[in-house]
């Protein structure tokens, strides 16, 4: 087989795939809403999905991605279920069971276990209405005819992809119904290099008894020593209230000594820079550091909600650029 032709072949499987996805988003509608509505009112409880062969495996995706966008979910493996594992479904619970043909013999227990279960509400997703899993849900979901890639319409491609768009649909559609945010998403994912790009100001600044903090009415002299002591180049100047007025750094005080004779005894409210920038607890740490760069500055004080004056911590660019963060 020549190139030409092998790369003919892998059009035509993903052609296959696009039309399935065009002809699934047709099917976007009162359904959807439905499925929508069951899976948000089930506020106590899990999302249970199963499946079988490729069915199953995409179903662990919709478990996977609905859990990390702030619904709650795990998959059961349909033959386990049969053998005790079926009490992992509780009266709370909320089951998806995902068949092409809705008629696979290892859902049918999980069907009838629900159907005696009448707390327990269970969602269909397959392309048979006259199937036992269309007749026996409380909700469904018909996926279109589909024509599968490759030979005599037989391999599980175009319709598990329409199964795992559906997922990815359902799990944003519930993620932004709840208000689910990039700092929610955060906390489902501490590590890795997505964590990393999510970690906010209020993640890496100084705070408490380490923040730079002098009065405003402290002498030059005195200044000078708590800035060699915190080592971070930077103080933040504060007037009685507590609130921040002013900012002097390590450049700062080299300019100061040149231009005055009394220097050590001048107070520091009177040199330093005025209303230095602040930031929101909640800015991103990428954003604080291309801001950072922008101004040619290496520190910012951070604030909480709209409080500019009232600075909580201080955050340096050496802790955005340890982090990772560029």
């Amino acid at each position: 087989m020549n190139n030409k032709k092998i790369q003919e072949i892998g059009k035509s499987v993903i052609q296959f795939e696009i039309d399935a996805l065009k002809n699934l988003k047709k099917h976007i509608g009162i359904n959807f809403n439905k499925i929508l509505k069951i899976i948000l009112n089930c506020k106590e409880g899990k999302v249970i999905i199963s499946g079988v062969g490729k069915s199953g495996i995409i179903g662990k995706k919709w478990a996977a991605t609905l859990s990390s966008t702030g619904t709650p979910a795990f998959f059961l493996d349909a033959s386990s279920a049969s053998h005790g594992d079926m009490g992992q479904i509780t009266s709370k619970d909320l089951v998806i069971l995902i068949s092409n043909s809705g008629e696979s013999d290892e859902l049918k227990n999980i069907i009838q276990y629900t159907s005696r279960n009448r707390n327990i509400k269970l969602i269909g997703i397959t392309s048979k209405k006259d199937s036992v899993l269309y007749k026996n849900s409380d909700a469904s979901f018909l996926l279109p005819n589909i024509k599968e890639a490759g030979l005599e319409n037989i391999v599980p491609t175009s319709s598990t992809t329409a199964q795992l768009a559906l997922g990815d649909a359902i799990a944003i559609a519930c993620m932004k119904n709840k208000n689910f945010t990039k700092l929610d998403f955060k906390k489902f994912h501490p590590s890795g290099s997505l964590s990393i790009k999510l970690k906010t100001a209020g993640d890496l600044m100084i705070k408490g008894n380490k923040i730079p903090k002098i009065k405003e009415n402290t002498i030059m002299r005195k200044a000078i020593k708590i800035i060699n002591s915190k080592k971070l180049g930077v103080l933040i100047i504060t007037k009685k209230n507590g609130h921040t007025c002013g900012i002097i750094t390590d450049g700062d005080i080299k300019r100061i000594a040149q231009k005055y004779s009394n220097f050590d005894s001048i107070e520091v409210k009177k040199v330093m820079k005025k209303n230095p920038l602040s930031i929101n607890e909640n800015t991103l740490a990428a954003s604080a550091l291309s801001l950072m760069n922008l101004k040619k500055i290496t520190s910012l004080c951070v604030h909480k909600k709209k409080l500019k004056k009232k600075t909580i911590g201080l955050l340096h660019m050496h802790d955005i650029l340890r982090s990772n963060i560029n």
